[in-house]
């Protein structure tokens, strides 16, 4: 079954496709679709996962981070907001 991830980027609504088989998780997804390169975040990251167990720890970083690179409001639609992606 299809997914679809709604994101804002610098104040803009796009709706994409997702698919886990392509990317490891919806932050991934939006970046490739914006063409934003974040090969530096996801080693920070690895090396912040390396270091604490807490998992909110993770998930605020990933949401700051994402925020200055102009990414707000990214989560998965639910069936009856989906799009025809055109």
């Amino acid at each position: 079954m299809a997914r679809q991830v709604s994101y804002k980027f610098k104040n803009q609504t796009k709706v994409i496709n997702f698919s886990f088989d392509k990317y490891h998780d919806i932050h991934e997804a939006v970046a490739a679709a914006e063409g934003v390169d974040i090969s530096s975040f996801l080693a920070l990251e690895k090396q912040l996962a390396m270091s604490t167990r807490d998992k909110a720890t993770l998930k605020e970083y990933r949401d700051k981070a994402f925020l200055q690179m102009g990414f707000s409001e990214i989560r998965f639609l639910k069936d009856e907001e989906k799009q025809d992606k055109q």
